[in-house]
């Protein structure tokens, strides 16, 4: 069986020891604040998720950049030369040109190194959706499949990753274009939070809106019990984006129902809290297909 290696990237947000624990390579991300450049690592080495969220309090304006052909060329060509094969999980397709960028690095790369196995999976996830997928898939490596066994497995399996967040402030999405400036001023005057998840195209699409903390926790966890598949087996993630106070009232709910075998709690990344700003709340798990 060929060595391989996992690989995704920086959108994915998970915590840097998971990552580090199953072995699964991340390309860090750009994006800048108030014209400054930064790349953001998992570790945190060049820009930390709460310097990060403090300058949005303090209204900066952050832009993020996909990741570029030359960065694909260069981190790929590192690990083909260290006689491993790559299977990539990407970030959606229906969010990012990021999928079709490396899917154009890769054809080039497969003829340079035509005995190679190279494989590019669109997730059709966002964050910890992208990051459960992964993670998971880290988990059926560590069981033994080869590539092309995974390869399959996470092909069947992406529309299972089950993702559904909520956010603070409505005018982040208002500027990425996911609600309306009508949507994001009275939404925000009268409190109301858009539940958001990501669907069967790996676009965003506000599924729902609701009012109060206690309702957007039972919403949560309403929706797992209801979507989740084998549960009491399944380590989920809970993401939040410098709220973790809310993060951790979640955990607790739901290990008081004793439902599922762990949780992990871990910080939305400067990528994708540039358009989900400081609040925001989430919870994957794997469940039911979408289209199911």
């Amino acid at each position: 069986m060929s060595d391989y290696v996992i690989v995704s990237d920086a959108t994915l947000d998970l915590p840097n020891d998971v990552i580090k624990e199953y072995d699964i390579n991340v390309i860090p991300m750009e994006l800048d604040i108030n014209g400054i450049n930064y790349t953001h690592y998992p570790d945190e080495r060049e820009l930390s998720i709460e310097y990060f969220y403090n300058q949005l309090k303090n209204g900066a304006t952050t832009h993020t950049t996909q990741i570029t052909p030359s960065v694909f060329m260069d981190y790929f060509t590192d690990i083909l030369n260290q006689g491993k094969d790559i299977l990539y999980i990407a970030f959606s397709s229906g969010l990012s040109g990021t999928y079709n960028t490396a899917q154009l690095v890769i054809q080039e790369l497969k003829e340079e190194y035509p005995d190679r196995k190279i494989y590019c999976v669109d997730s059709l996830c966002a964050s910890i959706g992208e990051g459960i997928l992964v993670y998971n898939a880290a988990v059926q490596k560590q069981n033994g499949l080869d590539i092309e066994q995974l390869k399959v497995w996470v092909e069947e399996n992406k529309r299972c990753a089950r993702h559904w967040f909520t956010v603070k402030d409505l005018f982040h999405l208002k500027r990425g274009g996911r609600v309306t400036s009508i949507e994001a001023m009275v939404g925000t005057a009268l409190r109301i939070k858009p539940v958001l998840t990501t669907n069967d195209l790996g676009k965003l699409e506000v599924f729902s809106k609701i009012r109060g903390t206690k309702a957007e926790l039972d919403f949560l966890v309403s929706k797992m019990e209801n979507e989740g598949v084998d549960l009491a087996s399944q380590t989920i993630f809970v993401g939040h984006g410098d709220n973790l106070e809310q993060a951790q009232q979640l955990e607790s709910l739901i290990r008081s129902k004793n439902i599922v075998k762990d949780i992990i709690i871990t910080k939305i990344g400067p990528v994708i809290g540039t358009h989900t700003g400081p609040g925001m709340l989430a919870l994957v798990y794997m469940g039911k297909k979408s289209n199911d």
